[in-house]
């Protein structure tokens, strides 16, 4: 029985194309900068979003630690969204690695309110924490995949600098607010000092993230790295899937969105499920069992019938399409979750 794999868009395996591309990457030592494909993506990326420099890192949590460690110092406090990656899912890595707090600030749809953003710096006083950051995540995971509106990241940037604020956006999934939107790379780009990328999720590279900024920060973050555990060697291996990822299932991530559309549309007709048809703009679905079910029972029958997605919450369950699932699949994953469904309902 074929599985219908839609727990995440990290779940890609490389193509036969991809492979070939990777058997054949010329290589070198980029600890010593001199790894050529490594360099060809570093330049390509960053010339994507319109930025000086990039490097290229193993992980999106890597990513993103590396670029609050640049922009911050030790005891400072960050501005992030309540239900952000950074701090839901990554370990507590910015107070074990940068000595720094995170604030959380619940939004709706992870948009920060541009008018509210003075209120959240602390008084000029000694009791407080200096607040230097703020963080966004574009599009926005556990809000279903959201896109933060170009208009409301430049209103924020503009609050954010009068306040002295540096912008790090967490970028994991930036491809996909590009491709939902056909706004350019560079211009969601534009307002932040730092912003990270994955190669792994909708591209369906097997690993990979950068971090793009000015060529001083990137020199600073090259250190970081190394502090890290992070320096590679010929690791053009998979620099060159990366580059392959980026000019060939790029432009696939539209049609992830229409498979997600149809998805939840079918599931929300069927009169089982909830879901907020509005939040559906990229690639990921949120739906809700109308029952009060057994997630477990209802999530495991569902594996057994071949298709696993993962529990998100309270009888809540997320779907992540991706460019190896297509429409037939999509629609097919509703019908037997659907049907499950049906039967413990009765």
């Amino acid at each position: 029985m074929e599985v219908i794999d839609i727990r995440s868009d990290t779940v890609t395996v490389p193509t036969a194309k991809m492979r070939k591309v990777i058997a054949v990457a010329e290589v070198g030592d980029d600890v010593f900068a001199e790894d050529p494909t490594v360099n060809k993506l570093e330049e390509y990326v960053a010339g994507l979003l319109g930025k000086e420099a990039a490097i290229f890192v193993s992980s999106g949590v890597m990513a993103n630690q590396i670029s609050l460690n640049l922009l911050t110092n030790p005891g400072d406090e960050v501005i992030v969204e309540a239900d952000s990656h950074i701090f839901h899912y990554e370990a507590g890595a910015p107070a074990i690695l940068s000595g720094i707090q995170l604030r959380q600030i619940k939004t709706e749809r992870g948009i920060f309110d541009d008018k509210l953003i003075g209120s959240y710096i602390h008084p000029d006083n000694e009791h407080y924490p200096n607040v230097s950051l703020l963080c966004m995540e574009n599009t926005h995971n556990r809000h279903g995949g959201t896109i933060i509106p170009l208009r409301n990241i430049r209103k924020i940037a503009k609050q954010a600098r009068t306040n002295n604020l540096k912008l790090h956006c967490d970028g994991a999934r930036l491809w996909e607010a590009s491709a939902a939107t056909g706004i350019k790379l560079s211009d969601f780009a534009k307002p932040f000092d730092t912003v990270s990328v994955c190669l792994s999720k909708g591209l369906g590279a097997p690993i990979g993230s950068l971090v793009v900024s000015t060529k001083e920060n990137i020199k600073r973050a090259r250190r970081f790295r190394k502090v890290l555990g992070g320096g590679m060697r010929q690791v053009g291996i998979i620099a060159s899937a990366g580059i392959y990822a980026i000019q060939n299932h790029f432009p696939k991530l539209a049609d992830t969105h229409e498979n997600a559309k149809l998805f939840a549309n079918k599931m929300l007709e069927s009169g089982l499920f909830e879901i907020d048809i509005t939040r559906v703009e990229t690639n990921i679905v949120l739906f809700k069992h109308s029952e009060n079910i057994n997630s477990d029972e209802f999530r495991l029958e569902c594996e057994k019938h071949a298709v696993r997605f993962i529990q998100f919450g309270e009888r809540v369950f997320r779907a992540v399409f991706h460019f190896q699932i297509n429409k037939k699949q999509a629609l097919l994953a509703a019908d037997i979750i659907i049907k499950i469904a049906n039967n413990i309902k009765k």
